[in-house]
């Protein structure tokens, strides 16, 4: 949403950004090191293993959980001797999230269901580190490259919730005008377009496009997200400029409920958004 400890984030209240923790710095640190043991490249280590050099320099300066992917893609690389794996599970990261949003970051790491509308900037759980850096730079106050990779890490490393087991139910409905905009340049936008097709490809996500033309449109009050929780209460979370606000009362719930309904239904289809994603990679 509007910042970095939340869904999309842009920036952070004051003292409330994320931070790498030394578990994470000293991770990245023995990845780096065998890495350069090992002859390779920050790109060439990221083919091997398949994420992008980005990513790697993210892991290594301790600024991104690694994806389990990632520690298995890594180890027979970098020695094979199960170090990186057997450290995985030990890996944390300050807390550093926003006051306000705190509780639903502990209610969503437990969801069985996670829905989320956007309608101002991709959702952060849908970013991709250079559309993330992009948001995250172009919102007052001006940060350093500290801050910056910081919040952005942070964004990043809620996507391990889509690898999660069990598995949550994730959809997502988000404006065409979010994609429409450009944000970050022509590169950024085709490197969105073809992260948000390949995530729509995954067994438990459902994207849909709320298309530019639609008169009949449930989405005026703005973003909403929506989890049920594995003892099946439904929670909702609505946020602003400077704060955010964790919704459980069930009748505030329900109304929240029937709009992202009626959202559903008023968006395109899977297949339709599959299609426009297509169209609009294409033309650019």
């Amino acid at each position: 949403m509007a910042y970095e400890s939340t869904d999309c984030g842009t920036g952070a209240a004051s003292g409330a950004e994320p931070g790498a923790s030394d578990s994470l710095r000293t991770f990245g640190a023995v990845v780096q090191a065998l890495r350069e043991h090992a002859g390779l490249s920050r790109e060439e280590f990221g083919i091997l293993v398949g994420f992008s050099k980005h990513t790697v320099a993210s892991v290594e300066q301790g600024r991104r959980m690694p994806d389990p992917d990632f520690v298995e893609g890594a180890e027979p690389h970098l020695g094979n001797t199960g170090a990186l794996r057997a450290a995985a599970p030990h890996l944390s990261r300050k807390a550093g999230l926003a006051s306000w949003f705190r509780q639903w970051a502990r209610l969503e790491a437990a969801a069985a269901t996670l829905w989320t509308y956007e309608c101002r900037v991709i959702p952060g759980l849908l970013q991709t580190e250079r559309y993330a850096r992009a948001v995250t730079e172009s919102v007052p106050p001006v940060k350093d490259e500290e801050q910056v990779a910081k919040q952005v890490g942070a964004r990043l490393e809620r996507q391990r919730l889509f690898a999660r087991k069990p598995p949550i139910a994730f959809s997502f409905i988000i404006e065409q005008a979010l994609i429409e905009r450009g944000t970050g340049g022509p590169d950024v936008t085709r490197e969105l377009l073809d992260s948000l097709q390949e995530r729509s490809l995954q067994y438990n996500v459902e994207l849909q496009i709320m298309p530019s033309y639609q008169p009949d449109h449930d989405g005026f009050d703005g973003p909403l997200m929506l989890l049920e929780s594995p003892d099946n209460k439904w929670f909702g979370y609505a946020e602003g400029q400077r704060g955010g606000m964790l919704i459980s009362d069930p009748k505030e719930v329900s109304i929240m409920l029937q709009r992202y309904a009626r959202l559903r239904s008023q968006a395109l289809t899977s297949e339709d958004s599959s299609s426009l994603l297509k169209r609009m990679r294409g033309a650019l």
